[in-house]
C-alpha cells in the first residue's frame, strides 16, 4: 500500500536532524573551543555510520514492515528481521573501527615566563618523572609491561561483540520498532477512515430505500383520496390533481436530497392539509398553526408529513365530529412539531402500512439520540410531539 504522505514527511524530518546533528555539535564544540579545529573527516565517520541505518531502514520500511503491517505474515517477517540483525551483527564486528578519531586540535602556543625562558618541561635537561611515580601520581596501576591495566594485552584477543557493537544493535532494533508503531498508526487511522466511508455509504443507502418505501406510501392513499372525490364532486377533483402535481413536484426534485429548505417542507404540508380538506365535511375540524417566520434552515425531507398522514387516516371517522390539529413551532435551532387527532371507531389502517415504522428509524440514522419523539395513545386522542434540530 502506498504510503501517506504525513508518514514520508516524518520520516523526513528524522533522518535530515540525524544527518545535520553531527554538523551542528562539532561546529559548536569549535566555536566554544578555540583549540579545536572543524575536520569534515569526523563528520563523514558519522555519516558513513549513519548511511548503514538508512539503508537498512528504507529496506525495513518498504520491504520488511508491509509484510507484517498489511500483509500479515508475521513469520516471514520476524524470519528476515532476525536474518538481517545477525547480518548487521557481523557486519559490526568484522568493520569495528581500530581508531574512534579524534579532533584535531591546533598545536600549543609556546609560552615564556616572567624572565622569558621556556616553561620548565620544555627545557633541556630537565628530566620526566618515572612511569612508576607518574602511576602513583595517578592512581593508575601499571603493570609489567608499563601499561595501564585497563588495556588490552596484545597477546589476548578482543571481545567477539564491544559494547559499541551491542549499542549499534539495540540502535537498530529500537528503530524498527519505531518504523512499526508508526506504520501501525498511520494504518489504524486509514482503516478508521474506511469504516467511517463505509457507514456513511451504509446510511445513505438505508435513507434512499426508507425513501422509496416512504412515497409509494403516500402517493398510494392521496390516490385514494383522489378516488373517492370523483365520485362524490368531479370539481373538486380536478382541483385535488392539481395540488396532487405540486406535491409530487416536491417529492421528485426535494424528495431525493438530505435536507430542503424548511420553507418548502412546511408549503408541502399546507399543500397536503388543503387537499384532504377538500374530501371531508365539516364535520371533521381541522386546525394548522405554522410559524410566520420560517428561518432559513433546512430538514430531511417527507420527514412530518407521515404523521400527518397518520392523523388523517387513523383520526376521522364518519359515523361523529373528528378532529386533527397539528402545530409546527421553530426555535432557535430546533423544530417542534405537535400533531393531536380523535380516534375513529374503527381503524382505516391498511395492511403493510410502513410510515411510522421509516419515520422511526430515519429518525435514528439521522438524528441518533439528538431527537425526542413522544407518541400518546389515550382512549379518545392520540398524539404525536416530535422535537428536532434543524441544519
Amino acid at each position: 500500500m502506498k504510503q501517506s504522505r504525513q508518514e514520508n514527511l516524518i520520516y523526513l524530518a528524522v533522518w535530515s536532524l540525524l544527518f545535520v546533528a553531527p554538523l551542528l555539535s562539532l561546529y559548536v564544540r569549535t566555536v566554544s573551543d578555540a583549540n579545536l579545529v572543524f575536520d569534515w573527516a569526523e563528520v563523514f565517520v558519522v555519516w558513513r555510520h549513519l548511511a548503514v541505518f538508512f539503508v537498512l531502514f528504507l529496506v525495513h520500511n518498504f520491504l520488511l514492515a508491509p509484510l507484517l503491517i498489511h500483509g500479515r505474515k508475521r513469520v516471514v517477517y520476524f524470519s528476515i528481521v532476525t536474518l538481517v540483525l545477525v547480518a548487521f551483527t557481523l557486519y559490526q564486528c568484522n568493520n569495528r573501527p581500530q581508531d574512534r578519531g579524534h579532533i584535531r586540535r591546533r598545536p600549543p602556543i609556546e609560552r615564556m615566563d616572567e624572565h622569558g625562558q621556556a616553561p620548565m618541561e620544555h627545557r633541556e635537561g630537565h628530566r620526566q618523572p618515572p612511569m612508576e611515580q607518574m602511576g602513583r601520581h595517578r592512581k593508575q596501576p601499571f603493570d609489567k609491561y608499563g601499561r595501564p591495566h585497563d588495556q588490552h594485552r596484545p597477546d589476548m584477543p578482543p571481545p567477539i561483540i564491544g559494547e559499541h557493537d551491542l549499542l549499534a544493535i539495540l540502535v537498530l532494533f529500537l528503530m524498527f520498532g519505531a518504523n512499526l508503531g508508526i506504520k501501525a498508526y498511520f494504518r489504524s487511522r486509514e482503516d478508521r477512515v474506511r469504516l467511517a466511508e463505509l457507514e456513511k455509504r451504509n446510511l445513505e443507502q438505508q435513507l434512499e430505500y426508507l425513501r422509496y418505501q416512504i412515497n409509494p406510501h403516500f402517493f398510494m392513499n392521496t390516490l385514494n383520496n383522489i378516488h373517492a372525490l370523483v365520485d362524490i364532486d368531479p370539481a373538486k377533483a380536478q382541483e385535488t390533481i392539481v395540488e396532487l402535481s405540486k406535491m409530487m413536484r416536491f417529492v421528485l426534485y426535494e424528495g431525493d436530497k438530505r435536507g430542503v429548505p424548511l420553507t418548502k417542507e412546511l408549503e408541502f404540508i399546507r399543500t397536503y392539509i388543503k387537499l384532504m380538506r377538500l374530501r371531508y365535511t365539516d364535520k371533521v375540524r381541522i386546525t394548522l398553526d405554522l410559524p410566520s417566520e420560517v428561518p432559513d434552515s433546512t430538514i430531511p425531507p417527507l420527514m412530518l408529513i407521515s404523521f400527518v398522514e397518520n392523523a388523517f387516516k387513523h383520526g376521522v371517522s364518519y359515523q361523529r365530529e373528528s378532529f386533527i390539529e397539528v402545530k409546527i413551532q421553530v426555535d432557535g435551532k430546533s423544530l417542534y412539531f405537535s400533531c393531536r387527532n380523535s380516534k375513529a371507531d374503527v381503524s382505516n389502517e391498511e395492511k403493510g402500512g410502513v410510515g411510522l415504522v421509516n419515520v422511526r428509524k430515519r429518525l435514528d440514522l439521522l438524528f441518533g439520540n439528538q431527537y425526542t419523539l413522544h407518541i400518546s395513545d389515550d382512549a379518545d386522542a392520540y398524539s404525536v410531539e416530535l422535537n428536532i434540530p434543524l441544519s
